[in-house]
Formats: structure tokens, sequence, C-alpha cells
């Protein structure tokens, strides 16, 4: 169930969800009680989110709230994610996860929305998809970076081999993701989280032996080396990974995305502030795509 006005603010405070947005969601959220079929519909929701809790590469299917209100539609899944959160915080327990790990884990939901904010300029939820690994489990930050409990896909797999590990389609590994707004890349940063997810993963996952970290990312892309300086923090994040394998099909919004805030930019208004927004517009301008890299390291 969702909680009352009062622990309803609470719980978003506890989530990071920006203070300004805090009186705005408490209010839409007393509609969402108010209304027997929105609260069949919360609890649906729920039902599906927390099914098979801890469990790696389950699909989840959030339904989609189909309703005249806006603002509503837009913020419902902050709703289910704060009625979910008696069943994730159980489960941490069950694991022994700390508070503190819990806690910064599950304030990307507040960061989600300053994206949506930043992209749109109203209140929403970015990607409720990609809250579903946080909220079930799946997904931890510890430190700079997030490491998500995952499988290794065939072509990974063949890669990985090749280069002398035994790896199969299925074999446990730790996806690394780089958060937003969370301070610079640098090499000690990630020295440090990789420390943190070592120990981490030993203590609360100890059946699961990981073999590698992966990581899926524009920000693996060899090209940025041709605009950047050897010192860099991207090209130093990119000497921790093999090349697993390259895109075919260009990925151009997805830098745009997360440099600018906005993958729908036009390319020829793009700022030139620093070094990673010189860089992407540049390349773009000169006629040039950006692609997804795919890197793994031995862990």
């Amino acid at each position: 169930m969702l909680p009352v006005a009062d622990e309803l603010a609470e719980a978003l405070f506890d989530l990071a969800v920006p203070h300004e947005d805090i009186n705005e969601l408490v209010q839409i959220g007393r509609r969402v009680t108010d209304d027997p079929e929105l609260l069949r519909f919360l609890e649906a929701s729920v039902d599906e989110l927390v099914r098979g809790m801890g469990e790696v590469g389950t699909a989840v299917d959030l339904p989609e709230l189909d309703w005249p209100s806006g603002d509503l539609q837009r913020c419902f899944p902050v709703y289910v994610f704060v009625a979910a959160l008696p069943y994730t915080r159980a489960y941490h327990r069950a694991r022994g996860v700390p508070d503190e790990v819990s806690r910064r884990t599950l304030a990307d939901l507040g960061r989600n929305m300053v994206v949506h904010r930043r992209r749109y300029g109203k209140l929403g939820v970015q990607a409720p998809w990609w809250l579903t690994h946080h909220f079930r489990g799946e997904l931890y930050q510890l430190g700079r970076l997030q490491f998500e409990r995952a499988r290794f896909g065939e072509r990974t797999a063949r890669a990985v081999t090749a280069a002398g590990l035994d790896a199969t389609a299925g074999t446990a590994c730790l996806n690394l993701h780089i958060p937003d707004f969370f301070g610079p890349l640098s090499p000690a940063a990630c020295d440090r989280s990789l420390a943190l997810a070592r120990e981490f993963f030993a203590r609360h996952y100890p059946e699961e032996k990981y073999l590698a970290g992966l990581c899926h990312s524009w920000l693996l892309d060899p090209q940025l080396r041709d605009y950047l300086p050897e010192y860099s923090n991207i090209v130093r994040f990119q000497e921790r990974f093999r090349l697993a394998r390259a895109d075919a099909e260009p990925s151009d919004a997805e830098p745009v995305q997360f440099v600018f805030g906005d993958p729908e930019l036009a390319v020829e208004n793009l700022p030139r502030r620093t070094a990673v927004e010189r860089a992407v517009g540049d390349h773009l301008r000169a006629g040039g795509h950006w692609y997804i890299g795919h890197g793994w390291f031995p862990l």
C-alpha cells in the first residue's frame, strides 16, 4: 500500500526526490489513494515489480498507466517504487546489505527524476524500466559506479573465451554503469568502487562467482581517444577494458543525451564548453558517428 501523506513525504525524501517536487507528489498521491481503480492498478504493478525478487535477468513489464491526467501518468511509477519499498528493504536486510548501500542505490529514483526535468522541464520519471533493477536487488551503487548482477550473452562469452577464460552464455558477471551527477569518473574513484564491489558481492552474494566486469557504453567508443588527452578520465576508464565487440549501427543519440541532456538537440547548436562537449559535437558536425563500445576485464 502507498504510505499516507506524512510517511510518503519522508519516503520521497529518503529516495533523493528533489525537494521542490515532494509537495506536488504528495498531493498527486492522494488521488491514487482515493481512487479504488488506481489502487488496484498500483497493487498489480507492485506485484509485477517484486515477483521473483533478486532473480537476475527476469523480464519485468511495468504496465503503463493510461490516464487522462498527464502529471499522474508521468508520476505513477514513483508510487509503484515507494509502495515496493518494504519488499526491497526486506530483501536487502535478508542479504545483509548495509543501510548506506541500500539508501544510495535506491536514491537513483531522485536522480532519474532530475534527468527527466532537465530534458522535459516537468515532473516525471525518465526511465522506470531502468529503476526496476534497483528495486529488485539486481543493482547496487558502490562508490562512484553501479554494479548490476548479470549473465554473459553469447557474443561476449565468445570474446572472453577467446582471451583464455572459461565463459559461456549464462555465466555470472557484473555490468558496470556510470550514474549522472556523482562527480568525476577519476581512476581513484573507479579503483575504490571496484574494491567495494569485490568485497560487497563476496559477502552478500557468495554463491555467485563473477568472472568478469562488463560495460556497454558510448564511453568505450575508441574514437574518443582521437579527441581527448591520454590523461583524461574517460580515456583512463577505457584502458581498464578489453574490447569484446564493435557495433555496426551508430548510436549518436547516446552521447548527446548523456552529455547535453537531450538526445534530440540539433547537432549544429551543441555547446563546446568542455573537452567532452567539443569531442561529441565536433565529431558529429564533421559527419562522423558514435558507437556503443562493449568492453570487459577479468575479475
